[in-house]
């Protein structure tokens, strides 16, 4: 199947510039495209996957991808579906996080060179001479097109930084510099940024008189309406220092029945045969299919091994098996009630670990804790000092 058949037919398609033309481009020579990721968290999250398999599944037809982590950009701020002005960071933050993300592009992603390269935007923006910048880039750019892009009109009323007006432009301009320097003639991304993306075909088309493309992906919601890679205890981190990979695995398990098909088409590379089998599942059967996502998302994001670990300790703790099958957190030193439930990545802080505490949903060894300020002690620790929170997440306390 070509690489636009594919992605239609997995549901990645949104919007396309020229459906008609882009799908001859694709269909007969190998193109160009990049997809840009801002660095303003220090790890990609579960939404952050629809680019990224749509760039794999391109990259698997032939195509070259050229990966950018805007270190450029995220010093100015997107604004598109923000409701008001995102916290400027400082460079050393932009820093870290800009090596971490290059870091998770590179496991999803052949970035050699030649299948594909990976960039940093602030490597040409960062010089930009503004005056002259102006002058030659700014004074292509309406401002009345411009505040008519969707991003803009929903932020007017709350009010628009001019910083954040400029973004629009220095997007468009990444797209002429990639033209420039590798003959990107395509551009993928989230529907939110389809104002942006225009802008840079036709900066292309000024500036070089040369065609070139958007493409647009959903943003992905679940049945229930809930935004893609977002739960009430924050963000489905691809990072495992951010999520451990049992509680990523316990996501997508969970996920609502009428999801699991779609997901299956987005988040896994199983071919479309066996996804129809999977979807046609009903009942109880489903929870199988929901296996197979589960497992597939996990090993994609954290390997084999961790899928494995992730997908045994689910089943011991449905199935009430014994402790060997469950994720273990070492504990070679007295450590508080919270920092246990912290390091297993159950909560992100103190506070949240006491909540739970509090909220009577901790228990160790089958004994439910109440007391905030107890401490797990390894000389006490056996082969049942399991640690859990709630039904649904459990860790094995072993002393170091």
């Amino acid at each position: 199947m070509a690489a636009l058949e594919t992605l239609e037919a997995r549901g990645f398609l949104q919007q396309c510039t020229n459906l008609d033309r882009v799908r001859e481009i694709l269909s007969s020579e190998s193109v160009t495209f990049y997809v840009g990721f801002d660095p303003t968290a220090d790890s990609l999250h579960a939404g952050s996957l629809v680019p990224i398999m749509a760039m794999a599944w391109l990259q698997r037809a032939g195509h070259r991808v050229v990966a950018i982590v805007g270190g450029g950009t995220a010093r100015v701020g997107d604004p598109s579906g923000k409701n008001e002005m995102r916290k400027l960071l400082t460079d050393e933050t932009i820093a870290q996080n800009t090596k971490a993300l290059k870091e998770q592009l590179s496991r999803y992603l052949v970035l050699d060179g030649d299948k594909g390269v990976l960039v940093d935007n602030a490597d040409w923006l960062m010089p930009l001479n503004y005056i002259e910048f102006l002058r030659t880039i700014g004074s292509l750019f309406s401002v009345n097109r411009m505040l008519s892009a969707e991003a803009y009109k929903q932020r007017l009323e709350k009010g628009l930084s001019f910083i954040e007006f400029n973004y629009q432009i220095l997007q468009a301009y990444d797209f002429l510099e990639l033209y420039r320097r590798y003959g990107c003639t395509l551009q993928v991304g989230g529907d939110d940024q389809w104002g942006n993306m225009l802008a840079g075909v036709d900066l292309i088309r000024r500036c070089e008189q040369a065609e070139s493309h958007a493409l647009t992906l959903p943003l992905m919601v679940t049945a229930t309406g809930a935004k893609m890679g977002k739960t009430a205890k924050g963000a489905v981190w691809l990072s495992a220092d951010k999520l451990s990979p049992f509680d990523f695995y316990q996501y997508w398990i969970n996920a609502d029945d009428r999801d699991v098909e779609r997901f299956l088409k987005m988040y896994t590379f199983l071919p479309a045969d066996e996804i129809a089998r999977l979807a046609a599942l009903q009942g109880a059967e489903i929870r199988e299919a929901k296996k197979v996502l589960a497992w597939q998302a996990t090993s994609l994001c954290h390997g084999e091994a961790a899928a494995n670990e992730a997908q045994s300790g689910a089943a011991a703790m449905v199935s009430g098996r014994g402790t060997e099958e469950l994720p273990t957190l070492v504990v070679d030193e007295p450590m508080g009630l919270l920092a246990v439930i912290c390091g297993a990545g159950f909560a992100k802080s103190n506070g949240e670990a006491r909540r739970l505490v509090r909220g009577g949903a901790v228990k160790l060894a089958g004994e439910k804790l109440t007391d905030e300020r107890y401490t797990v002690e390894p000389s006490t620790l056996s082969d049942d000092s399991v640690l859990r929170i709630g039904k649904k997440r459990a860790v094995l306390l072993i002393s170091g």
